[in-house]
């Protein structure tokens, strides 16, 4: 057993990590994100880019004898890194008012599964937490952290905030509190102590993911949570950073007698018209701070450590439904690398396209991988089972629109988990097949080098995302469990007659989410390639476009538009629809400062009579020539990915229907292709034959 670290020593550490800057910790400059994977620079010889393929496997739910025939598994399927959860609830004991004590042998040795690791020639991705879920009884924490009052989360009474998940349920703690972050960073310091000699290239460690899934434990409503003293603290804080002087608070919330000592966050929906909504936008952007902070600290606790790789954390399902901001995340919490989780059935065609797209834009503007961190194959048993062929369709149409990397998860079964492609004594099933062949038939295209070309950007507005979240009109029953059972705003936003301005009263989530369906289908009438882009994130997303449309019934950041100013600058159009923008994202009227040159950017249209027809014609005068990819066949999608010069290399041909379809497709440059996986010789343009709820991935000939 390897010795605690006392109360006072870990106190001591933690002072010391509340000094150093976000963005002057030091990260290993041997080991480099990149667009294509992870590069590692060798202290001789060249350096080597490594696709970023990843599985699934829990260590501490394995006997020691079955590591190495699961690892091998993983080197069968074509994978480079093993993935694994550290769970700080297995590796400590101790009883209330004990200092804690840590366990590190058997099957608890994760240093030992590291090195097996290692000797396979497997480079390792480690997630330590604090929260990891995994369908562990209380989400991986220790019950004397979930169970102690001054870590627990607050609803707007003051009580608990109590999570009902299988198998127990429990209180989630509070990101925002001072005794839970203090007990994650002795724990974070704790497990950096323990890998610090794994670190490559002494050993196989190159990734480290902060935290999991951090939507507030998904009790992520906006009234739900958090009102623990220490987030009402942040909250003042940031109104303070925002308006400077209580006079510029009181006129955006309405509140003259109120001022930042004394400010409390909105604990329901109650605006009346549109003047009533900056004070719970400023709210809902409080708690995006309150997890940047929190995964900032925990980061700090890491490199401080001595685990000094580049770090990652990934988004849930529906992320777009939740408190998580990803440029906040990067800015705020240092996090170098944010990713997607991804769980859906055969068929979820939609929902794959525009939550990829958008991580596609953004990942490639910045240079680094698009990572889907869960790739889900299986599922826990008290969950809607995803079979193989959901697998199956969803890492190919992530890849289609833009995926570069992925950790299959499960790669191995254990408890609470069903449908993994290998058992949990490393022995290959059937299903592993499939991730061997496309494995190989990623390398033989050199897959993460193409680039899938988007000339058309889709804002997806920050304020609208804010508004759904405040606008919610099931409480409890989170926008996220609507979004995961296909609902959408129209399903979950309320739908009150409210005053929001420019003369309609139709609820501004409903009209931005109209507006984008039509561009969307607009676009793909014309055969042309879109993304949606990250309006809280606008510099990276829109890198490379040709023509943005901005919705603006939701308001528009400064950022946004300073961002537009660039893309004008570099030759882009820009297309505001319904209106130029007057609001800011917190719904407060934009300055003139900053509205200054908007007038001379196009308007789409200036009424409600906004279609399909309308977009095809004023995208077709302003995009120009670009490649284009036509479907004759609908709802089947299309994508196209060439190579640095400008080649195309690969099509997929997606099929979401259940029914065997035929599809036409008609690209620039592609007359014959083969079917990577099954060898077929196909012509695209007299239509490919695919099965329903299935993708073609082909190599062009």
């Amino acid at each position: 057993m390897v010795k605690p670290k006392t109360p006072s020593r870990a106190r001591k550490a933690t002072k010391k990590l509340a000094k150093v800057a976000v963005e002057k910790l030091p990260v290993r400059p041997r080991i480099e994100l990149c667009r294509e994977g992870i590069r590692l620079h060798p202290r001789e010889g060249e350096p080597e880019t490594l696709p970023l393929r990843a599985g699934a496997v829990h260590y501490f739910r394995l006997e020691p004898s079955a590591w190495r025939p699961a690892l091998q598994s993983l080197v069968s399927m074509g994978f480079r890194f093993v993935e694994t959860y550290i769970p700080w609830q297995v590796h400590e004991s101790g009883g209330e008012g004990e200092p804690p004590r840590y366990h590190w042998e058997g099957r608890h040795d994760v240093r030992a599964f590291l090195r097996e690791a290692q000797a396979l020639g497997l480079h390792a991705i480690v997630r330590p937490g604090p929260h990891i879920n995994a369908e562990l009884t209380d989400f991986g924490l220790p019950e004397r952290i979930v169970w102690s009052p001054d870590c627990q989360a607050r609803s707007p009474r003051g009580n608990p905030v109590l999570l009902p998940v299988a198998p127990r349920a429990f209180p989630v703690p509070s990101y925002a509190s001072e005794a839970f972050l203090r007990e994650a960073e002795t724990w974070l310091a704790e497990v950096a102590a323990q890998l610090e000699p794994l670190v490559w290239p002494e050993g196989p460690i190159v990734l480290a993911q902060i935290d999991n899934e951090g939507a507030m434990y998904f009790r992520d409503g906006a009234y739900d949570q958090d009102y623990h003293p220490d987030a009402i603290t942040q909250y003042r804080e940031l109104l303070r950073a925002r308006y400077k002087n209580r006079e510029a608070l009181a006129r955006a919330h309405g509140t003259p007698q109120v001022g930042f000592d004394d400010a409390l966050p909105p604990v329901r929906y109650d605006a009346r018209d549109a003047d009533d909504l900056p004070r719970h936008l400023d709210w809902v952007a409080a708690q995006e701070s309150m997890l940047a902070r929190a995964f900032s600290r925990m980061r700090r606790a890491l490199v401080e450590g001595g685990l000094t790789v580049p770090t990652f954390h990934n988004l849930p399902p529906a992320e777009s439904a939740t408190p998580l901001h990803p440029a906040r995340i990067r800015l705020e919490g240092g996090i170098d690398l944010v990713a997607l989780d991804y769980y859906h059935q055969a068929g979820d065609h939609r929902a794959i396209l525009r939550r990829t797209t958008e991580l596609a834009a953004t990942s490639d503007g910045l240079g680094v991988p698009a990572f889907g961190a869960e790739m889900g194959a299986g599922a826990p048993p008290y969950v809607p089972p995803l079979d193989e062929r959901d697998a199956r369709f969803t890492l190919l149409t992530a890849l289609a629109y833009g995926l570069r990397g992925f950790n299959l998860y499960m790669a191995v079964d254990r408890d609470r988990w069903l449908g993994a492609p290998v058992d949990r004594h490393g022995h290959v099933r059937p299903f592993a097949s499939f991730f061997a062949d496309l494995s190989a038939a990623m390398d033989r295209v050199r897959f993460p080098e193409l680039v899938r070309h988007a000339p058309a950007r889709l804002i997806a507005p920050r304020g609208m995302r804010r508004l759904a979240r405040i606008m919610h009109a099931f409480g409890p029953a989170s926008q996220t469990l609507f979004r995961m059972l296909g609902g959408g705003v129209r399903e979950t936003v309320v739908e009150d007659d409210v005053d929001f301005g420019e003369g309609h009263l139709e609820a501004p989530p409903f009209r931005t989410a109209r507006i984008l369906v039509t561009a969307e289908r607009a676009l793909e009438e014309e055969g042309i390639p879109w993304a949606l882009a990250d309006g809280g994130d606008p510099v990276a997303s829109l890198k490379g476009a040709r023509w943005i449309l901005v919705p603006t019934s939701c308001g528009v950041g400064a950022e946004l538009v300073s961002a537009l100013h660039g893309s004008l600058a570099a030759g882009a159009h820009v297309s505001f629809a319904p209106a130029p923008p007057r609001r800011d994202d917190h719904f407060l009227p934009l300055s003139p400062k900053t509205r200054r040159g908007l007038p001379d950017v196009p308007v789409l249209v200036g009424d409600d009579a906004l279609d399909v027809a309308v977009v095809r014609h004023h995208v077709r005068d302003l995009i120009g020539d670009v490649p284009r990819v036509h479907v004759a066949e609908s709802p089947c999608g299309a994508t196209v990915h060439h190579d640095a010069g400008g080649s195309p290399r690969v099509l997929f041909v997606i099929n979401p229907s259940p029914k065997r379809q035929r599809v036409v497709v008609q690209a620039e440059g592609i007359h014959h292709v083969r079917d990577l996986l099954d060898g077929t010789l196909l012509e695209p343009a007299t239509g490919l034959l695919v099965d329903g709820c299935s993708v073609r991935f082909c190599a062009v000939e």
